[in-house]
């Protein structure tokens, strides 16, 4: 069976999705991996990747978007527009891949598509040829409504009339695969799929000590990888670190604020190290709110602190403390010594941890993508 893999052209969204990809190959499957964008410079190991994003500026659809609709622009950077700004950028970002993929499905010809739900160009690739379809989900929102908000964006109904899709719109996907724990975003339609993050790289030895071995609780601070706009929590973890009993160590800080770290008691800095590897050696870890560090998290079972922040990240925040399993807002003294000192968030996050290990690995789902062919 042909397994034609589909994200968006962001590395964040290819990553969720390469343990399926990964497990179908391992069952003797031929699968093609179709991104772009920064995503071009993920490790996919042995699956063979094709660029379908190669003239397309995510920057510049972002910046036209936000400037045409600036009160709605306004909301999104505070984490407020719901999915009216989302569905106007993806539906731009996938007018401009739908073409492309097309081609590709016509002359690679595969027997299912599978793809996340802000790449929608897939579905629409698959309906022209009458191809099933398994919708992926690699974050705490809803995957149906995303493709259903994005695909009736007015710029992706170019798209659909151009392939004679706009009548009748896009089938629904025959296969939904959720990974988000239903505890923390309620019930969903989709089979369960546990989430899985690769981990590996160089850890320092004094990381590897695990943290209830140390002198001090330890919290790890992150910020994203993805350039644009988004509260960095290092600059308020920094100036609290004098008021909280614990080590403090801020992953690949800024420049400024690693000089700023220096010398401070209890602060340490550190480069680019595997999060996945390093977040259940910790106590807790405060992050920008974004998916891939608020789900690695929840499957390490340690207690987060979530600032609200643009896109989804106010989203998550909300859900993760609506859960108990951390905190959403800003970084402050009394907010990180509650993250170590408090045994209901510890509770309530290895919970979600146990949640997330009973639900079936992504070698579980082979068969419900292969009974599709």
């Amino acid at each position: 069976m042909r397994v034609l893999l589909v994200s968006a052209p962001l590395t964040g969204h290819l990553l969720p999705m390469l343990p399926l990809g990964e497990a179908l190959w391992e069952a003797g499957h031929d699968v093609l991996v179709a991104t772009g964008g920064d995503a071009m410079g993920a490790d996919t190991g042995d699956l063979p990747v094709i660029d379908i994003a190669r003239d397309l500026s995510f920057a510049r659809i972002a910046a036209r978007s936000m400037a045409a609709h600036p009160l709605d622009a306004r909301a999104e950077l505070a984490g407020t527009a719901g999915t009216r700004m989302v569905a106007r950028l993806f539906g731009a970002v996938n007018e401009e891949l739908t073409d492309g993929l097309v081609t590709v499905v016509e002359q690679w010809r595969p027997d299912v598509v599978v793809h996340e739900p802000l790449a929608v160009a897939a579905a629409v690739a698959a309906a022209r040829y009458d191809l099933p379809t398994v919708l992926l989900e690699n974050s705490l929102f809803d995957g149906p409504s995303l493709v259903r908000v994005t695909s009736e964006s007015k710029i992706m109904r170019r798209a659909l009339r151009r392939h004679g899709l706009e009548d009748r719109g896009l089938p629904a996907a025959e296969v939904v695969l959720t990974t988000a724990p239903r505890s923390v975003v309620g019930e969903r339609t989709g089979l369960p799929m546990r989430p899985v993050q690769r981990g590996g790289g160089e850890i320092p030895a004094w990381l590897r000590v695990p943290s209830d071995a140390a002198d001090r609780p330890r919290i790890l601070v992150s910020r994203s990888t993805a350039p644009g706009p988004g509260a960095d929590p290092m600059p308020g973890a920094l100036a609290a670190a004098a008021e909280v009993d614990a080590e403090i160590v801020l992953v690949r800080p800024e420049p400024r604020i690693e000089r700023r770290a220096r010398g401070v008691d209890r602060v340490r800095t550190v480069g680019w190290v595997p999060l996945v590897d390093v977040m259940p050696l910790c106590a807790a870890i405060v992050h920008h709110g974004g998916s891939g560090t608020a789900m690695g998290a929840l499957s390490a079972g340690i207690p987060q602190l979530a600032v609200p922040g643009a896109g989804d990240r106010r989203h998550n925040a909300e859900l993760i403390a609506r859960r108990g399993a951390g905190l959403s807002g800003k970084v402050t003294a009394e907010a990180l010594r509650r993250l170590v000192a408090d045994g209901e968030l510890a509770a309530n996050a290895r919970e979600v941890r146990t949640e997330l290990e009973a639900m079936p690995p992504p070698e579980a789902r082979v068969p419900d993508v292969a009974a599709l062919n």
